[in-house]
């Protein structure tokens, strides 16, 4: 679908993207061709590809990662899952905090563990200091997926 110099050049400006409602990167493309070692002329032609492939809008100065080209980025990226113990008269206090952690998804649980955060193994640094600084946090473990396996029905 893309080149691995598209790829490259996706995941740069995603990497140094600031989301507001968008990941948007604030350079010129002078400046990005030079960091990426290639000319001008060259970036151009790989960003006219990626617009057109609507994984990004760009006008004076910046350019902004569509919905499409950030799902494209993080499906790439390995799934990392957080598991929370929250003292039992903070859990409502807590869980509205956790809700507000960007890019993840938030499950409330039964069992030894109250909460289950799923996110993005590129954010889980930034995701477990968010969760650890969460007043009435107790304990946390994360976990890595390191192989998935999808179901394979048996022929007879």
């Amino acid at each position: 679908m893309l080149t691995k110099r598209e790829y490259e050049i996706l995941k740069k400006l995603y990497d140094e993207s600031e989301k507001i409602d968008v990941c948007t990167v604030e350079k010129s493309q002078e400046m990005i061709s030079k960091e990426l070692g290639i000319t001008r002329q060259a970036l151009n032609n790989h960003l006219r590809e990626l617009k057109r492939l609507e994984f990004i809008r760009t006008g004076r100065k910046f350019i902004d990662l569509t919905d499409k080209a950030v799902k494209f980025l993080e499906k790439e990226d390995g799934k990392s899952y957080v598991f929370i113990k929250i003292k039992p008269n903070l859990r409502k206090e807590a869980f509205e905090k956790l809700k507000e952690i960007e890019s993840a998804k938030i499950f409330r649980v039964t069992g030894e563990i109250d909460a289950i955060v799923s996110v993005n193994e590129s954010r889980l640094d930034r995701t477990l200091n968010e969760i650890n600084s969460i007043r009435g946090i107790e304990e946390t473990s994360a976990h890595i997926v390191i192989q998935s396996f999808e179901y394979k029905s048996r022929k007879h």
